[in-house]
């Protein structure tokens, strides 16, 4: 009777077990295993070769402040596809691996475990990778204290090398099962977790030390002085991190959106440029030229790749013009010029269905207004017309003027310069024309009619390039 009631009791065991992981893939379940073994294994290795585990007094506070610090002191980091985050739990846990020794790294290091939030299959997981951690960074504390003296440089020492081991076999294993449950390469998450976990280390080892000696050669009283504001400084330094991180991944984030907004922008003009080959490279000079007129007004660099991106789509719009307008080879009548005309709105209206585009498609929108309010579309004048609007205007005037057109040839820089000059305060504003001037008047000839390899923007065969049908409601 009492084995059947034993086996019975073993049965619904091994039945709550296959439930609990019920939803661990079997690369997984395997690890556990593997790691369960090998941390039992350990501690019945430790505790037999008379291993100690310290002062349960020292010991079992140290293992609740793991555990809650893990469940309130833990800073998400950006990994794709998973949930990987760093913690101030590492901190006490390290502590204990070097004042009191294996055993007592692998209590505190798996009484973490029990603060994560996570599924208890993951809680289990968590803990027998957390105990083989805390015994690693006890051995290499203990192994420093066996061939050294324990004087501060010792104790220092064996910090430091307490700290690294844990924090490395930490990330190993983290990582190891990031790899096990289908979220991504090992590799990846090493690269999530690495960038912060190394750079705590030399956090790590000071201030560990600082406390084992005051804990050993003052007071176990001292602890609770020093321990809660070394708690708060390690947290604030992880999310110092996590937050500097956090920066160079936006900073590479809006570099590949630059980069994204410039493709976007070739492609479009690479389809107008296919269809009217006498504008070709007009809007990369463009482009060019409105860059440099902002960075020599000190708009600041932001305000000049604006410019460039701007100068690049001006004339988009000529893309939604009636066939064969585009392509006349003659002068425009009246009412063909007044159709030309609506290239600014057309475009605009296409680059405000961009998203993010919405301050680009106004630029683009006044390229054609005048400072006198007799310009088109709206009739703009002065300050409401947008400053890189009017940037944009000279810099689509001089390059007009300065390249050659079936009707007319291309005008000399001098005289094309002469003729912005002639039209400040009525077409251009004066600053954007003296600005343009002070550029010119120091660049070379190559500069001045648009012509080298800084203006090589576009396919160098651009009837290779498909045309696109616009259909543009009025």
């Amino acid at each position: 009777m009492t084995n059947h009631i034993t086996l019975l009791g073993d049965a619904q065991l091994f039945r709550r077990i296959r439930l609990v992981f019920a939803d661990v893939s079997r690369p997984v379940a395997i690890y556990v295993a593997v790691a369960g073994f090998v941390s039992t294994g350990l501690a019945a290795a430790l505790a037999v070769g008379g291993v100690r585990l310290g002062p349960v007094a020292a010991v079992v506070p140290l293992a609740i402040v793991a555990a809650v610090t893990e469940w309130r002191g833990r800073i998400d980091l950006r990994v794709p596809r998973a949930d990987l985050w760093v913690s101030i739990s590492l901190f006490p846990s390290v502590f204990a691996a070097v004042l009191f020794g294996p055993l007592a790294g692998m209590a505190v290091f798996g009484a973490s475990a029990v603060g994560c939030s996570m599924p208890i299959a993951g809680r289990i997981t968590y803990l027998f990778s957390r105990s083989v951690v805390g015994a690693a960074a006890g051995a290499a504390a203990m192994g420093v204290f066996a061939l050294l003296p324990s004087g501060p440089g010792e104790v220092l020492v064996a910090a430091t090398l307490a700290a690294t081991v844990a924090e490395v076999a930490d990330t190993a294993l983290t990582s190891t099962v990031f790899l096990l449950r289908g979220l991504g390469r090992w590799s990846e998450a090493v690269r999530g977790l690495l960038p912060v976990v190394v750079a705590s280390v030399p956090f790590y080892g000071p201030v560990v030390a600082v406390l084992v000696l005051a804990y050993r050669d003052v007071s176990p009283w001292t602890l609770p002085l020093f321990f809660v504001p070394a708690l708060a400084a390690q947290r604030w330094f992880l999310m110092y991190q996590a937050q500097s991180r956090l920066a160079a991944d936006l900073g590479e984030a809006n570099a590949q959106l630059k980069a994204a907004n410039l493709s976007f922008a070739k492609g479009l003009i690479a389809t107008l440029d296919a269809r009217d080959q006498y504008t070709a490279g007009h809007s990369a000079a463009v482009a060019i030229y409105a860059r440099d007129i902002a960075e020599r007004m000190q708009l600041g660099e932001d305000q000049a790749a604006l410019a460039h991106l701007c100068g690049l789509v001006h004339d988009i719009g000529k893309i939604g013009l009636p066939a064969g307008l585009l392509e006349k080879p003659g002068a425009l009548t009246l009412d063909e010029r007044r159709e030309m005309q609506r290239h600014a709105e057309i475009g605009a209206r296409i680059l405000a269905n961009v998203d993010s585009y919405a301050e680009i498609a106004a630029i683009v929108r006044h390229h054609h207004e005048r400072v006198d309010g007799q310009g088109y579309p709206d009739g703009f004048s002065e300050e409401q017309i947008p400053a890189l609007s009017r940037i944009i205007a000279v810099a689509d005037a001089y390059n007009a003027m300065t390249s050659d057109r079936p009707y007319r040839d291309a005008m000399p820089s001098r005289v094309a310069r002469l003729r912005l000059a002639q039209a400040v305060e009525s077409q251009f504003d004066t600053a954007v024309v003296a600005a343009f001037e002070a550029i010119l008047a120091g660049a070379n000839e190559d500069y001045r009619s648009g012509r080298g390899a800084e203006f090589q923007l576009l396919p160098a065969s651009l009837s290779e390039v498909p045309q696109l049908e616009v259909s543009v409601s009025a």
